[in-house]
């Protein structure tokens, strides 16, 4: 009779698919720092009203937000080589992680963007203003008064963005990344036991997603702390 399910097996996989964890990290990691430094852009174009910039980036952050990841991964993988092709300009040779590098870049920093303006418009406009009365720079205002108390109230939802991005980067197989869901396809076409690499994969995203909530939150108490 044969075995569905094999509990053993979970705990066989684990060690492989965490041989492939630093590919998933690689992404995750690269597409938070690109994000919250676009991200940061986009905010900043939202919050003084740019011209012409404000409308269009209004619109990509609603296009973002408002289309799975999956689509905008085939709409950059496919798309953007024959864009860049009518340039002359020919990146069909790049690694597909480079692409969804890029995917999950633009999609984070629509959502960063909005994390980031949301966090410096509740700090209170009387603490910018009582900072240029004493004779601070904006620059100064912002890296002393305003960045530190926008951060502190951004970091909730960063940390839950970054962990969604963690369970996002799952479906980075569709283009073929040998990343920790691409290894549980390859093991489960080797073994036709799919569902306990499934298993597997889900223990390591439930950890990854614990840390990040705890690393994020002794930030945060730090930071309170700091102030005390």
């Amino acid at each position: 009779m044969t075995q569905y399910f094999d509990g053993k097996l979970v705990f066989e996989y684990l060690p492989q698919l965490l041989s492939r964890l630093h590919i998933t990290l690689l992404l995750v990691f690269t597409a938070t720092i690109v994000g919250m430094i676009l991200g940061s852009v986009l905010a900043l174009i939202r919050l003084h009203k740019i011209l012409i910039l404000n409308q269009i980036v209004a619109i990509y952050i609603s296009f973002i937000r408002g289309t799975p990841i999956i689509v905008q991964m085939f709409i950059v993988y496919y798309g953007l080589p024959a864009i860049l092709m009518n340039f002359g300009i020919n990146i069909n040779r790049w690694d597909k992680l480079i692409f969804v590098i890029i995917t999950y870049g633009l999609n984070t920093a629509a959502f960063m963007s909005e994390i980031i303006r949301s966090a410096i418009t509740s700090v209170p406009i009387g603490q910018s203003e009582a900072a240029y009365s004493v004779g601070l720079t904006k620059i100064q205002t912002f890296y002393r008064i305003v960045g530190p108390q926008a951060l502190k109230t951004a970091l909730p939802s960063i940390s839950t963005t970054i962990v969604g991005l963690l369970q996002d980067s799952a479906i980075a197989f569709s283009l073929g990344i040998v990343d920790v869901m691409g290894e549980v396809q390859v093991l489960g076409a080797r073994t036709y036991h799919t569902i306990e690499g499934y298993v597997a994969a889900g223990i390591i995203f439930f950890i990854l997603g614990v840390i990040v909530e705890k690393v994020s939150g002794l930030i945060e108490r730090k930071s309170l702390l700091s102030k005390l």
